[in-house]
């Protein structure tokens, strides 16, 4: 216990040097008797007093090391048991927010909001895998993105396809710690944190390994009821989306596209000469036609484009982020896949042409009604025009 105060220090050191000033003769008497004992009797009192002393001095330094050491030490404990505390709080809170997600994008939502504490790091990221293809789903914005991209999906597939270490175990590959998520057994994807965010403790890692958990069970889920929802959702014949829901994700895509400025263009085709194969063949036939069809738009068009059965033989694509020269290009090569298809039925083997229309959304539209009526228009113009070939909407067409 400390009985002074700083400011008092002063004040008794004058007070010391009095009382040696006032007590200096009676001290020298002493002294002397205690060397006339000395020579009497042959024993070093003030040696041994003064090496007492020393050790007196050394203990108590001692001590007080001891005491500060202990001090720093519960200042420590109490520091790592708040960090701990802190740790749990963020990450019972991540899976709140997770547990309130109901598809991808409010997870994205969750992952911008909670990641870079959870991480430590503005430049973690996260690479889910649906329908066998990679879905950036955090990461900081690069000048380059599809590249960067591309090298994480690449480093994503080496980390589930490791055979060196379970799949939930942390891998540190190509500079960054990479903890995969996983859920009932099965790999989600893969949360990545570069090294130059490091030293990755012990902590740290249960930390990321908790995250990863988390964010794993959370996708799963997600991705389990959006393949339930699309199953309800699907034309079964073909697995093109059906009408109905085709038409309410290409409202949603407008409005999307008005807000972020980005292209999304429209594709409407029909088969040629359809009615014929079915009158001729019968609707056994025919269902194998479109079953075909649909299986070849699978092949060539991208996972995020959407692909819906309009009616019948009638069938459309919407392209988000495509402007009208791409959608065209599209276009083209969907046509030259169709035509190429050969349909096998008992001894015959069917060819198939589709006339198409192209169409990209004007600005600020959202009106999926307009979009479709003018690709409705162009693809009547590509069948006055013989067939088997692609026309873009009058109001859009580029010279």
């Amino acid at each position: 216990m400390n009985f002074f105060r700083p400011q008092d220090r002063l004040l008794i050191a004058g007070l010391a040097v009095a009382l040696i000033v006032v007590f200096a003769r009676q001290e020298m008497i002493l002294i002397d008797r205690a060397r006339d004992v000395e020579r009497t009797s042959g024993l070093g009192l003030l040696p041994a007093l003064l090496i007492l002393v020393v050790v007196f001095l050394f203990h108590q330094q001692g001590k007080r090391q001891e005491a500060r050491a202990r001090a720093a030490a519960a200042e420590a404990g109490a520091s790592a048991a708040e960090l701990r505390a802190v740790e749990m709080e963020r990450l019972v809170t991540f899976g709140q927010a997770l547990g309130r997600s109901l598809d991808i994008d409010a997870i994205r939502d969750v992952l911008l909001a909670h990641l870079p504490k959870l991480a430590g790091t503005e430049d973690a990221w996260v690479m889910v895998r649906t329908e066998r293809q990679w879905q950036a789903l955090a990461g900081a914005a690069h000048e380059n993105r599809a590249a960067v991209e591309r090298s994480r999906e690449h480093l994503a597939d080496r980390v589930l396809n490791s055979e060196i270490r379970a799949v939930t175990d942390p891998v540190s590959m190509e500079g960054h710690l990479c903890v995969p998520m996983t859920a009932g057994g099965l790999a989600v994807g893969v949360l990545g944190v570069p090294d130059a965010a490091g030293p990755f403790t012990e902590s740290r890692r249960r930390a990321l390994a908790a995250t990863a958990t988390l964010l794993g069970i959370s996708l799963r889920n997600v991705l389990l009821f959006q393949e339930l929802r699309e199953h309800s959702l699907r034309d079964g014949l073909t697995g093109c989306f059906n009408r109905a829901h085709g038409l309410e994700v290409i409202d949603i895509e407008l409005r999307r596209a008005r807000r972020s400025q980005a292209p999304v263009s429209l594709i409407m085709f029909d088969l040629d000469h359809f009615k014929a194969i079915n009158d001729r063949h019968g609707h056994l036939c025919g269902d194998a036609v479109l079953k075909a069809v649909g299986a070849r738009m699978h092949e060539v068009l991208r996972a995020s484009d959407l692909k819906c059965r309009y009616g019948g033989e009638e069938f459309l694509v919407l392209l988000p982020e495509t402007p009208l020269e791409g959608a065209k290009r599209v276009a083209d090569t969907l046509r030259r896949e169709l035509s190429e298809l050969s349909i096998h039925w008992k001894a015959e083997t069917l060819a198939l042409t589709a006339s198409l229309g192209v169409t990209t959304a004007l600005t600020s539209e959202i009106d999926s009604q307009a979009i479709i009526a003018r690709a409705d228009a162009a693809l009547y113009r590509a069948k006055e025009y013989g067939r088997n070939c692609v026309q873009v909407a009058a109001e859009v067409a580029v010279a």
